[in-house]
């Protein structure tokens, strides 16, 4: 993706690890990217696309919760200014991990397609890396809508597909 030092002060590094969905990896870590510009951040950010199992995994060991899930976002530098104070030192600013599997079986009933999904996906992980979450009512209505509006500017630069939704299957 971006290369560090790059004007924009982001890098995202993806990697395909599973072989149940073919996905482009740099597609959804340029939009990885663009979000985090459009949230004026800089930093290095992983996206990961892995299997049902390693996202059950993760899942157990960080989440205490049994089973596949879609998107796991795991924050790295809680202040992004302290790192940034320190030259030379990046700005870790997490890891976003994605399960294709899951994301295609909910695809029908959420976000209508499975480049809707995987978009949608993209954008709540790099969200909550931010600090975002959704835990409270009036969390959700805030980071929906920044999902929201993410999606339209760059990912269908444009309005929402007449079947997309948003209220189910991310966690």
């Amino acid at each position: 993706m971006s290369e560090p030092g790059s004007p924009t002060g982001v890098t995202v590094v993806a990697a395909d690890e599973q072989a149940a969905v073919t996905l482009d990896a740099d597609r959804w870590a340029t939009l990885a990217h663009d979000v985090l510009v459009a949230e004026g951040r800089t930093g290095e950010l992983t996206l990961t696309f892995v299997d049902t199992d390693e996202i059950a995994e993760l899942n157990r060991e960080h989440m205490g919760a049994e089973g596949p899930t879609d998107v796991l976002s795991f924050p790295l530098d809680a202040d992004p200014t302290s790192a940034a104070a320190t030259p030379g030192v990046p700005v870790l600013l997490g890891d976003v991990v994605i399960c294709p599997a899951v994301a295609a079986a909910a695809a029908p009933e959420h976000a209508g397609t499975l480049d809707d999904e995987l978009a949608l996906l993209v954008v709540h992980g790099v969200l909550h890396v931010l600090g975002h979450d959704h835990a409270l009512p009036e969390e959700t209505t805030r980071m929906r809508a920044a999902e929201l509006d993410h999606l339209k500017r760059l990912h269908w630069r444009g309005p929402a597909p007449a079947g997309f939704r948003q209220d189910q299957g991310v966690h």
